[in-house]
């Protein structure tokens, strides 16, 4: 089994009856009118790979089934609900995915659609199992700068540095860090206030990290070495239990655009 995932882009005008279809499908196909609302929908799709082509699906296929299928099903919504004045809170767009899901579910044959994500920005998107029709994902992006060592003080400084190289330099050495903090929340239930969900994130973490030695300015890091996977544990740490009524669901740290570690507590496993 494989999971193959296609991003598909698009824009709605919620003003307009319709978009152009346009042609260029890397920047946005519908290609939206003036100032459109462009979106991202992630379809990740589960089953055996045909031993004839090596493919699962042709991303071709992909593109085409989401566009009839899926896209106007958001672009509908939109309308509908903007025409009316209405704000779109998360509880209603996850019924929008949803919806989404339901139209792609027998479009594949034997393949499954496993997962539809919903891209809000560069920074945040909505996720929904279809084993799963009553629970989404949010996740959304944190930026912070912070500096670190590493190094055991029960090891030889020789064996340091043949451990972890030159991020072993006692002066130390900095990151842009992202991390990624996603939480499951009843997709009937409270809306997820994201304005709630950034203070609880800024107030628990991120005014603790950025900016700073981690080594020397955080308390938890005096006896344990500030490695990514450290500190997407200590991320989950300071967050978990703090997301009523949802709850904490993944934390994924990169320390650069090549390294990242994700954590799904002290008992789970990836669920990928």
């Amino acid at each position: 089994m494989v999971r193959l995932g296609r991003f598909v882009r698009f824009s709605v005008n919620p003003f307009l009856d319709e978009d152009s279809p346009g042609c260029n499908s890397y920047a946005s196909k519908p290609a939206g009118e003036g100032l459109s609302i462009y979106l991202e929908v992630a379809a990740e799709l589960v089953g055996p790979v045909e031993p004839q082509t090596g493919l699962l699906v042709n991303v071709s296929d992909i593109d085409r089934i989401v566009r009839q299928s899926a896209v106007p099903v958001f672009a509908r919504q939109i309308r509908e609900h903007l025409r009316r004045g209405e704000h779109i809170p998360l509880g209603t767009a996850s019924q929008i995915l949803w919806s989404a899901c339901e139209r792609l579910s027998d479009k594949f044959d034997s393949v499954r659609v496993d997962r539809l994500c919903l891209k809000l920005n560069p920074f945040r998107k909505l996720a929904m199992d279809t084993k799963d029709p009553d629970t989404m994902y949010f996740s959304e992006k944190f930026e912070f700068a912070a500096t670190h060592t590493l190094w055991n003080d029960a090891f030889s400084p020789q064996w340091n540095f043949e451990i972890f190289g030159k991020c072993a330099n006692p002066t130390g050495h900095g990151h842009n860090y992202v991390v990624e903090v996603t939480v499951a929340t009843p997709a009937g239930g409270p809306a997820l206030k994201i304005g709630q969900f950034e203070q609880v994130v800024d107030s628990h973490l991120m005014q603790l990290v950025d900016h700073k030695n981690l080594n020397v300015d955080v308390p938890e890091f005096h006896g344990r070495i500030a490695t990514v996977e450290n500190l997407a544990i200590f991320a989950w740490e300071r967050l978990e239990g703090r997301f009523d009524p949802g709850r904490l669901h993944s934390v994924t740290v990169w320390e650069s655009d090549r390294t990242y570690c994700s954590y799904y507590g002290p008992s789970e496993s990836d669920p990928a």
